[in-house]
């Protein structure tokens, strides 16, 4: 019996894996193809969608299975939980990666606009912060968990310039306005997954320290529990 416990709880963090792997590879694939102007990387994101859809469900059912069967305790319980808070988010970094991807196509059918290096840096960031965050889940290092909640005021101070030099770019380039929406509405679609990435992070910290900083992930280090 307790063969079959842990080698479902194993099963439950290898589909966690297998979900975050895609996201990851969903959102370089669609920042990839809104920057370097690739229709082929775009329907790849679009396609491949249902995947990480797919293994949500996984991750419900074998958490149900084991909340159903085995009534587990304190911190199995909360991996438990945590893992299910962390598959919502990780398929909704998967729809993020889907709406940039179509921003990206819409865009690719338009003149060029310049170069936006803001952009491209908040698409390092949001990246930087879902690898970080895979990697603390794996190791259930709160800590590495916390120092991504606090990367995200980068994110939200990079989707701010966006919008305001887009705006302005768009006040004196009246065709380019289309194509400036886009851009805007991808930024947001970054920001966003950056934000659902710290509420990963949350779950890892309370995966590891019984800590429920919900809404507020900052000062995690600062709990004893």
């Amino acid at each position: 019996m307790e063969s079959r416990y842990q080698s479902d709880l194993e099963q439950l963090k290898m589909t966690i894996l297998q979900m975050a792997t895609l996201a990851e590879k969903a959102l370089e694939k669609s920042t990839r193809a809104l920057t370097e102007r690739n229709d082929s990387l775009a329907r790849e994101v679009i396609a491949e969608d249902r995947e990480i859809d797919l293994l949500e469900l996984e991750v419900d059912r074998h958490a149900l299975k084991l909340l159903a069967l085995d009534q587990p305790k304190a911190r199995d319980l909360r991996f438990i939980v945590g893992s299910l808070r962390i598959a919502v988010e990780l398929e909704r970094i998967g729809d993020q990666a889907v709406n940039i991807a179509q921003r990206a196509q819409l865009l690719n059918s338009r003149p060029p606009l310049p170069r936006n290096s803001s952009l491209e840096e908040l698409a390092d960031a949001a990246l930087e912060m879902l690898h970080k965050v895979i990697s603390a889940f794996v190791n259930q290092d709160a800590d590495s968990a916390t120092h991504v909640c606090q990367m995200d005021d980068n994110a939200d101070r990079l989707n701010y310039r966006i919008l305001k030099d887009t705006l302005a770019y768009m006040a004196n380039e009246i065709p380019a306005v289309e194509g400036s929406v886009q851009t805007i509405i991808a930024a947001r679609c970054l920001e966003r997954a950056a934000d659902q990435t710290t509420n990963i992070a949350e779950s890892v910290i309370f995966m590891v320290k019984g800590v429920n900083i919900k809404h507020h992930c900052q000062a995690a280090k600062e709990s004893g529990h």
